[in-house]
């Protein structure tokens, strides 16, 4: 959980009541509740964080120490520019020569330091916008955040962010230095067997983490794998 700001003086801030509007519906009047009385959304806000979502990234190198000065990061489904924010702060980028490369299908409003594309991940030509963007730079650590559409079926929606986090796991077994990192969202239960299959092969690491920051009630986990392996030549 976020530090309590010097704002509250370690008191319990009061909850905020969403009384229902006429017009409203109750999803939206719990998504608003949601919002007004989560503390990552209130620290966010405070810290210049484009969203709740940095404190998940944040969590996850707390515990596992991805993010080191000078390094190339590129992060997959960035907007709105949360993640791409502390890989920023985390490589010290600005002063050490480090990159982070954003890419997402939605617009994202521009980051100082960072370079950011647009595109869908799924289309050829957008990996290979990518791929240019990232040039010789031998790629330290590759962050996935992508989602797919929701369906609301269980099965459905964890064999599409399946699909995608393969996608991701071909993209940074491209472009990753040997030793580098690879983060990707999963729903719970973690990765298939065929996914987990093909990451433990190239990596030496391979393990699931679901930061705090993750709500409760989301299925989201993170798979983390460290130690890449590129495939031998020839």
């Amino acid at each position: 959980m976020p530090r309590k700001s010097a704002r509250s003086g370690g008191r319990r801030e009061k909850k905020v009541r969403v009384k229902t509007a006429r017009n409203r519906p109750s999803s939206s009047t719990r998504w608003l509740d949601r919002q007004l009385n989560d503390p990552y959304v209130a620290e966010a806000r405070r810290l210049g964080y484009r969203s709740r979502a940095a404190f998940k990234l944040i969590e996850i190198d707390d515990r596992l120490r991805l993010l080191r000065p000078g390094q190339t990061v590129v992060d997959l489904g960035a907007a709105p520019g949360g993640w791409t924010q502390v890989a920023l702060e985390r490589t010290r980028a600005m002063e050490t020569g480090g990159r982070a490369i954003a890419l997402d299908l939605l617009e994202i409003d521009p980051i100082p330091g960072a370079e950011i594309l647009q595109g869908d991940f799924l289309d050829p030509e957008t990996v290979g916008s990518l791929e240019r963007a990232v040039g010789e730079a031998a790629v330290d650590l590759v962050l996935s955040d992508l989602s797919p559409a929701t369906t609301g079926h269980k099965a459905t929606d964890h064999l599409r962010i399946v699909a995608l986090a393969e996608d991701a796991l071909d993209f940074a077994g491209r472009v990753l230095k040997p030793g580098g990192a690879f983060v990707a969202k999963v729903f719970r239960g973690g990765a298939d067997g065929d996914l987990l299959k093909r990451v433990r092969a190239r990596f030496e690491t391979v393990r699931h983490f679901k930061p705090p920051a993750s709500r409760p009630d989301s299925a989201e986990t993170y798979l983390i794998a460290r130690g890449f392996r590129p495939p031998a030549a020839g």
